[in-house]
């Protein structure tokens, strides 16, 4: 695979598979992926539900293991990690927002960025990655007091608040409107400028894909294209 940056990848997935069985059936959800991830980049997954997406994600993220191939970050292997090793990997170095803003109701906005920021070795003051995403003036909110698009921005200011080296996010303006969802795009773009995370974002949405610097194409568990973007588009110009 060719280098999209001058440093080498810090994730590696070779010849990642996996499996579900139900009963006597076997769902083939990835099958020979091979999928580089390079500093500060922002990647776009994009396919079809179905195609595998949220699979990946989760691999990369600690959250599920392949059924074959390997997938390493750095110098660890977290194909062949136990659980132990996996947790840990999750909190000291991978962020996530989901497309369901996973927020505690009975907490205020900056309770639940707090709770992150008890548990991460390194994390950023809760009220800095408040400030970062907009939400300076809605620090003592609980999520029913906000609207949508700012409970997923309190998701991705206690995503950042640990300080991960890499960001994944999962359909994270599937259950928003347009500019609202924009809105979102503009501070995972921001995140990403200022703070020089890899942010790895999957959707079925093809608009977003401008945004990215690299493309991924998935379909039906596999790689079907590859896309390097010579121009990025804003947060701004992308519309859908």
């Amino acid at each position: 695979m060719v280098s999209t940056s001058p440093a080498g990848p810090v994730m590696r997935a070779q010849s990642l598979s996996k499996v579900y069985r139900l009963g006597e059936i076997e769902v083939h959800a990835l099958s020979a992926v091979d999928l580089d991830l390079y500093p500060g980049e922002f990647l776009v997954i994009l396919g079809a539900s179905g195609s595998g997406k949220s699979t990946l994600l989760n691999i990369l993220g600690g959250l599920d293991t392949p059924s074959g191939g390997t997938v390493r970050y750095l110098d660890h292997k977290l194909s062949a990690a136990n659980d132990r090793a996996l947790t840990r990997y999750r909190r000291e170095h991978v962020g996530f927002v989901f497309q369901f803003f996973n927020l505690l109701p009975s907490l205020t906005a900056l309770e639940n960025v707090e709770l992150v920021t008890e548990i991460a070795p390194h994390a950023r003051s809760a009220r800095e990655v408040l400030e970062l995403v907009g939400l300076a003036d809605r620090l003592n909110h609980f999520p029913a007091q906000l609207s949508g698009g700012e409970q997923q921005r309190v998701a991705i200011a206690r995503a950042l608040a640990k300080r991960p080296d890499v960001l994944l996010c999962d359909e994270p303006t599937g259950s928003l409107d347009y500019p609202t969802g924009r809105r979102v795009l503009q501070v995972l773009e921001q995140a990403n400028r200022e703070l020089g995370t890899l942010t790895v974002l999957i959707t079925h949405n093809s608009a977003i894909a401008a945004m990215a610097s690299r493309v991924i194409h998935l379909s039906s568990g596999r790689i079907s294209q590859t896309q390097i973007n010579a121009t990025r588009a804003s947060a701004e110009e992308i519309a859908w």
